[in-house]
């Protein structure tokens, strides 16, 4: 499975993806199997796994759960290096590129070496920015890092431009678990437009029509986690 190369041929073909993150914290186990009948009836072509925290170590034990129900991708979406299975098929390798703290743009990496440098992941090196969705986010939290502001467009293109020249093959826009607000169109428009590797946007979006709007924008590929957690009925928006 060659998820990076799939993720650049859709981008070149024009085809547009859609992954589902699941948080290990809030799944129960007992109702995956369902979960991912309507997941297996709409348009998503990725999953996700991972949140800010995972206290009871729980992701190893969701992901084999997920494997044995899906043939899709499994990609770890790590809030730190005790979140790494080696069941899933891929993770993001993120660097918190919107904030400061060296903990999340280095350290993190440099303690899950020795996890991944002789797994079988596929390694996907990701900038992560996170944009301002009205909310105040796990992830901020956690990481006691500050979001970009939307009206701040400036700064988040070349935060863009910069994980793009330092050598990411994926940028994730990221508004944020439970946005208010999710990554406004210009943004979208304008570090999609300026990018040469795909974009991720994640982080707010609730309906069928933002999630258009999010791709008609450029995004390359949506992520949608909250919005399925309080209402699996969302599926039925998105059949194929």
């Amino acid at each position: 499975m060659n998820i990076y190369k799939n993720i650049l041929s859709a981008k070149k073909e024009g085809k547009k993806l859609l992954a589902v993150l699941i948080d290990p914290e809030k799944i129960d186990l007992k109702n995956i199997a369902s979960f991912f009948e309507k997941v297996h009836q709409s348009i998503t072509t990725h999953i996700f796994v991972g949140g800010s925290t995972d206290k009871d170590n729980v992701t190893d034990t969701v992901v084999a759960a997920i494997k044995k129900t899906t043939h899709l991708p499994v990609i770890l979406f790590p809030g730190d290096v005790s979140h790494i299975s080696q069941k899933a098929d891929g993770i993001l390798f993120l660097s918190l590129l919107s904030g400061r703290n060296p903990e999340y743009l280095i350290e993190q990496q440099i303690r899950s070496v020795p996890f991944l440098i002789n797994s079988s992941l596929e390694i996907l090196p990701t900038g992560y920015i996170l944009v301002d969705g009205q909310k105040e986010t796990a992830t901020q939290k956690v990481s006691n890092t500050k979001p970009i502001a939307q009206e701040n467009i400036e700064l988040i293109l070349n935060t863009a431009l910069a994980g793009e020249l330092s050598g990411k093959k994926l940028i994730y826009l990221e508004a944020g678990s439970g946005a208010k607000i999710p990554v406004e169109a210009n943004i979208i428009t304008l570090v999609g437009e300026n990018l040469n590797i795909p974009l991720i946007v994640g982080g707010g979006i609730r309906s069928k029509k933002q999630l258009e709007n999010a791709f008609n924008a450029g995004a390359d590929l949506v992520v949608i986690g909250t919005a399925f957690e309080n209402d699996e009925a969302f599926f039925n928006q998105l059949k194929k």
